[in-house]
C-alpha cells in the first residue's frame, strides 16, 4: 500500500469546478492547480450528476491537454453513482455503467417527449445521460424565465408519470407504484431537473470513489468534499461514516448551510467556482 496522501478530494463539477453560467472550467488556475495536485499524488474524485459526454469534453479534455501525469489517482463518478471510470492521460478509461438504475424506457420517452414539444424554448434534452433523465436550462434564457418554466415542466412531468403508475416522488408529493413503492425521485437543480433512481446521490457517488482508490491502495490521511448544493453535503456523510476526518466546503452557503457532526467551511466574500479556485489554490499552498 502507498503512503497516505495528506488529503483527498471529492469535488463537485458545476459550482465550485465548472461556471454554473458558462458551464465549463472558466478559471484558468483551477485546472493548473488540479494538475499539479494530481502530480503530487493527491487522489481527485469528480462526483457529479453530469454525464460522461460532458466530463470528456469540459473536463477530461483540459486535464489531457494540461499533461496530467500518468501516475495520479483521479477517478470520474457521473450521474450521481449511476456510471463511472478513471480518468487518464488518454482520457476517460473505460465507462461502467448501473444498468439496474436505469428509468425504464418509456418513461424516458414520455417524459423528455414533454420536454421537446412543450419546453423547447427554455430547456433541452441532455442525450448523453445512460441512466437518469435531466432537463437542462437554455443559455438563452434568464434564470427567472427558466425557473418558471421549469416548475411547469416539473408538475406536468410528475402528473405525466403518475399517469403512467410510475413509482415517484416530487418535493412533498409521493404517487406509489402498483407495488407500493417509490423507488423514483423528480430533482430540481439550479439549471436543470433530474428524474432519476432515489439510490442515485452524492453519497452513492463519494462510496464508488473511495472504493475505487481504496482498491488501488490509494488512502488520504483525511478528506475534502466541494460542492454548491444541500446534496454535495452526501459525500462528507460518506466519508465520515467510514471514519475518517472529512472537512465539507459550501461554495453557495446562501442556500442554507448543515449542521454536520464534522467541519463545514466556506470561502468568506467568494461562491461557485471563483470559491473552487481560492480552495484549490490553498490546497496547493499546502503541499510546500
Amino acid at each position: 500500500m502507498t503512503t497516505p496522501a495528506p488529503f483527498g478530494l471529492l469535488l463537485d463539477v458545476d459550482g465550485p469546478i465548472a461556471s454554473p453560467i458558462e458551464r465549463r472550467i472558466a478559471i484558468d488556475s483551477i485546472l493548473h492547480d488540479l494538475l499539479t495536485l494530481a502530480a503530487a499524488g493527491i487522489p481527485i474524485a469528480f462526483i457529479t450528476g453530469r454525464s460522461d459526454a460532458f466530463m470528456r469534453e469540459k473536463v477530461v479534455a483540459r486535464l489531457m491537454a494540461g499533461g496530467l501525469d500518468a501516475r495520479s489517482h483521479v477517478f470520474g463518478v457521473f450521474e450521481k453513482g449511476g456510471c463511472w471510470a478513471p480518468l487518464t492521460p488518454h482520457g476517460l478509461g473505460e465507462l461502467e455503467i448501473d444498468a439496474a438504475l436505469a428509468i425504464p424506457a418509456a418513461v424516458r420517452d414520455a417524459v423528455e417527449g414533454l420536454a421537446r414539444e412543450r419546453y423547447a424554448e427554455t430547456m433541452f434534452v441532455d442525450e448523453a445521460k445512460h441512466v437518469m433523465i435531466s432537463l437542462e436550462a437554455s443559455t438563452d434564457v434568464t434564470p427567472a424565465e427558466y425557473q418558471a418554466a421549469q416548475s411547469r415542466f416539473q408538475d406536468e412531468a410528475f402528473a405525466l408519470m403518475c399517469g403512467l403508475e410510475f413509482g415517484v416522488r416530487y418535493g412533498d408529493r409521493e404517487h406509489p407504484d402498483a407495488v407500493g413503492g417509490v423507488p423514483w425521485r423528480i430533482d430540481p437543480t439550479i439549471i436543470s431537473t433530474d428524474v432519476e433512481s432515489v439510490l442515485l446521490d452524492k453519497d452513492r457517488g463519494a462510496d464508488r470513489a473511495l472504493d475505487w482508490f481504496a482498491a488501488r491502495g490509494v488512502t488520504a490521511e483525511r478528506w475534502w468534499s466541494v460542492g454548491d448544493s444541500r446534496s454535495d453535503y452526501l459525500m462528507a456523510d460518506a466519508v465520515h461514516a467510514r471514519g475518517i476526518p472529512v472537512t465539507h466546503l459550501d461554495v453557495r452557503p446562501a442556500d442554507g448551510m448543515l449542521e454536520r457532526p464534522f467541519e463545514v467551511a466556506t470561502e468568506p466574500r467568494l461562491v461557485n467556482d471563483a470559491a473552487g479556485a481560492a480552495f484549490l489554490r490553498r490546497r496547493v499552498a499546502e503541499l510546500s
